[in-house]
């Protein structure tokens, strides 16, 4: 484990301190970091920048920021907020072709309430049937090790009546090849990311060199099977195996698609798109925004420098 791993793990743990969260939050730099990475606070933010996104040919995928959800008022506000975000993206033709959908958290959705599975999954159905009247779809993020199962099997459920929501699986997790060849079978969207969370070394990789040797391994099995390989990541390496491999595979660009973050690498994506592939902007918006920069910044240490510097000013 080298000292960026050592720097990522840290900045994990801070992502769950309370205190700490209270600083970064009042931090005079932290609007500006914030503007980087999420798209703004409201619905109408979120359109906004998916709007700009498409004038470029650039897709969306669309998160309504928070997890973690302990009140079912809270899970049904989120519910909510989709519902209006669709609504409001299929009035500005934003959704036709799937030009944007919707990444959601079933924790958002209750995951973790009283007979939460069940919660979630009704809360994720709502959503599910407000995409697909919209004209698109939703894809079901991964969180933690510890839902992973769950969510799995709540993606499992969906599909029965909306086959065309989208799963997650996560490279650094050791489980995550056989997941793979599970789920890679026709008509199957799977955004395949390298994790963002701290786990055990029971269950996941640790270094940083060993996670992605398993996202090539995982990427194969998506590429060669019969589903829709969603490739999220930022990495020059990793971009240039998945277009040799889509290539090895026979693949039409419309067959698979890069994803990256709102903000991260944006000439990339342009160049990503402008070459004629699916290039697709994962836009976060919404106040809970703390867990998500921490993690961001576990993700690029180099922005680490610039946001620590802020922190420290007064103003």
């Amino acid at each position: 484990m080298d000292a960026r791993d050592l720097l990522r793990g840290s900045l994990l743990q801070l992502a769950k301190m309370n205190r700490v969260r209270d600083v970064v939050e009042k931090a005079p730099v932290s609007r500006s970091v914030v503007r980087r990475f999420v798209a703004g606070a409201t619905v109408a933010d979120a359109v906004r920048a998916t709007g700009q996104l498409a004038t470029v040919g650039r897709a969306s995928t669309i998160d309504y920021l928070g997890e973690d959800t302990t009140h079912l008022d809270q899970a049904r506000h989120t519910r909510d907020t989709y519902l209006t975000l669709l609504r409001d993206l299929s009035a500005r033709g934003l959704t036709h072709g799937a030009k944007a959908e919707v990444s959601v958290k079933l924790t958002a959705l209750g995951l973790h309430l009283p007979d939460g599975p069940a919660v979630a999954l009704e809360h994720a159905r709502e959503i599910a049937q407000a995409a697909l009247n919209a004209g698109t779809t939703m894809t079901v993020d991964m969180e933690d090790h510890t839902t992973t199962d769950s969510t799995l099997a709540i993606v499992g459920e969906l599909r029965q009546d909306f086959p065309s929501v989208g799963a997650v699986l996560q490279a650094y997790l050791r489980r995550t090849e056989g997941d793979c060849r599970d789920l890679a079978h026709a008509g199957s969207r799977i955004r395949l990311c390298k994790g963002a969370y701290q786990e055990p070394e029971s269950v996941a990789f640790q270094d940083g060199a060993e996670v992605d040797k398993s996202y090539v391994r995982c990427l194969k099995i998506l590429m060669a099977g019969e589903g829709y390989p969603m490739v999220a990541s930022h990495d020059p390496r990793i971009v240039e195996i998945a277009a040799a491999l889509a290539g090895r595979a026979g693949r039409e660009p419309k067959t698979f698609e890069y994803q990256m973050l709102y903000g991260v690498r944006p000439d990339e994506q342009q160049r990503i798109a402008d070459r004629g592939d699916q290039m697709r902007v994962y836009i976060p918006f919404g106040e809970e925004w703390y867990g998500y920069l921490m993690r961001r910044m576990a993700e690029r240490p180099a922005n680490v420098g610039f946001f620590l510097r802020g922190v420290a000013t007064k103003g």
